[in-house]
């Protein structure tokens, strides 16, 4: 009889391991159920094939996976599943039956799989919500708790329809984020490997020239001529080791509580940049916890969600202060103002959200109006910095250009 193994959690919430034999997973999932836990993971236990001889000296293939690696989902995956998904079960299609239609439309790959499990999970008993919960790494917190609001609403077609639509609007603005970034990197690119070859192979030939002039050096040349000696020796190496360094320990002190405060409060005191990240955090916290409250989630569920997706710990610690004022039976507004994350017009607008009963509508509002800024924003950075960078590009080559012919200027004089 096949056997199981099992990961649990008993009725204190604590995790229990353990094996049971079944016929199927359906029949082992109930018995797991039997024994009073609730099933997070039952899965097959695979048995080891056999060696065959005769192939490469009797050696037995093994499949390599890496986990980190296999087990996740990207978000150009996951938005189409979740928006054809939606339109199957709004056709009437039973919730297996389109996932296995969407499976095997699908290329071999760590969502297919997935999604393998799932529909096992959901054809032995589990909710749709239960099952994508085993698999935290491909499916969010939020898409998790949406989808089971779905569920108890029974309106699991919208809400998926709703998921797609944040997923898809959240990934245009990362795009435009991105999009906005090329130029001035590609244009850093650029400056970094036009000094490389200037000091690498152009510099030693003015070093030797300037050696037979037996004349004082300017100041600039000079300091050119010790950045060559640098750059042809292995201390060069030190620059990239160092920039690695710092980035290491900008993430360790990044991780830390009061370490990703600080640097996010820091972002959001920025000249420019910081209004750019204040109407990227805001319009996401809206979009967010409007999509939540829409799609039926509890108030409180919903901000603590939102609180762990904020992507920013000044506004994480808003959303916390909010959470807590509405256990105590106070407004989401006053937080949010009181906070300095969040402009006036967005406290102002949530609050009359409140009084009004349309607060998720209104969060809406305010994400869309944020996108929109957002846009203008990033457009208007664009073409600030292009002009900023040819500057600083000319003005390098250019004082590069002057330090090295100045000395033959200065020889060509004197000799007329």
């Amino acid at each position: 009889m096949p056997r199981f193994n099992y990961v649990a959690t008993d009725g204190r919430g604590k995790e229990v391991q353990g094996m049971v034999e079944a016929d199927t997973q359906a029949l082992a999932i109930n018995q797991v159920r039997g024994m009073k836990f609730f099933p997070l993971r039952v899965t097959k236990e695979r048995v080891r094939a056999k060696a065959r001889p005769g192939k490469k000296g009797g050696a037995m293939q093994m499949q390599i996976k890496i986990p980190f690696l296999t087990d996740r989902v990207s978000a150009k995956q996951l938005t189409p599943f979740t928006r054809q998904l939606s339109t199957l079960i709004d056709a009437g299609l039973p919730l297996v039956r389109s996932l296995g239609v969407l499976r095997n439309q699908m290329k071999p790959g760590a969502l297919k799989d997935i999604l393998g499990t799932v529909a096992q999970d959901v054809e032995g008993g589990s909710t749709f919500s239960e099952a994508l919960a085993k698999h935290p790494k491909s499916f969010s917190k939020l898409f998790i708790n949406m989808v089971r609001a779905g569920e108890v609403g029974g309106v699991l077609d919208t809400v998926l329809q709703r998921l797609a639509e944040f997923a898809e609007k959240s990934a245009a603005l990362r795009r435009k984020i991105k999009g906005a970034m090329v130029y001035p990197a590609v244009v850093v690119f650029v400056i970094v490997g036009v000094l490389i070859v200037i000091f690498k192979f152009v510099m030693p030939t003015f070093v030797d020239m300037f050696k037979d002039m037996k004349q004082e050096l300017p100041g600039t040349t000079l300091f050119l001529i010790k950045i060559s000696n640098f750059v042809q020796t292995r201390k060069v190496l030190l620059i990239p080791a160092v920039i690695i360094a710092i980035a290491i320990l900008f993430n360790i002190i990044k991780k830390t509580r009061k370490g990703g405060y600080a640097i996010d409060k820091i972002k959001l005191k920025l000249p420019v940049v910081g209004q750019l990240v204040q109407k990227m955090v805001v319009a996401r916290f809206s979009r967010t916890l409007g999509t939540l409250i829409t799609s039926g989630v509890p108030i409180l569920q919903a901000l603590a969600i939102t609180k762990e997706t904020a992507g920013n710990e000044v506004v994480a610690r808003a959303v916390a202060n909010v959470h807590d004022s509405i256990r105590e039976g106070e407004s989401i507004a006053g937080p949010l103002e009181s906070s300095g994350a969040f402009p006036p017009l967005v406290s102002n607008m949530i609050d009359v959200g409140e009084e009004t009963g349309n607060l998720d509508q209104m969060l809406m509002k305010v994400a869309d109006t944020y996108d929109d800024e957002v846009d203008v924003a990033v457009a208007g950075l664009t073409s600030i910095m292009e002009p900023v960078l040819i500057i600083f590009m000319g003005g390098i080559v250019g004082f590069i250009v002057i330090s090295l012919f100045l000395p033959l200027i200065e020889m060509a004089m004197q000799m007329t």
